[in-house]
């Protein structure tokens, strides 16, 4: 909602540049997916080195 709100604001005060942001938003979000894709697999590798490292733990603490 904040973002539809500074959407309209800046359609009111500049609306070349509202008109801007509304064609190139798609195109930076395309650009920057890549980068977010590899942040899941190293977010998910870090989670797979932490399990392993607390294995012997939790196996430890069941017995």
């Amino acid at each position: 909602m904040i973002k539809l709100l500074l959407f309209c604001l800046l359609l009111l005060t500049s609306w070349p540049l509202a008109l801007a942001v509304l064609v190139l938003y798609p195109l930076i979000w395309l650009v920057l997916l890549p980068f977010r894709i590899v942040g899941i697999a190293v977010g998910g590798v870090f989670a797979l080195i932490h399990a392993l490292l607390f294995l012997p733990a939790r196996v430890i603490r069941a017995i």
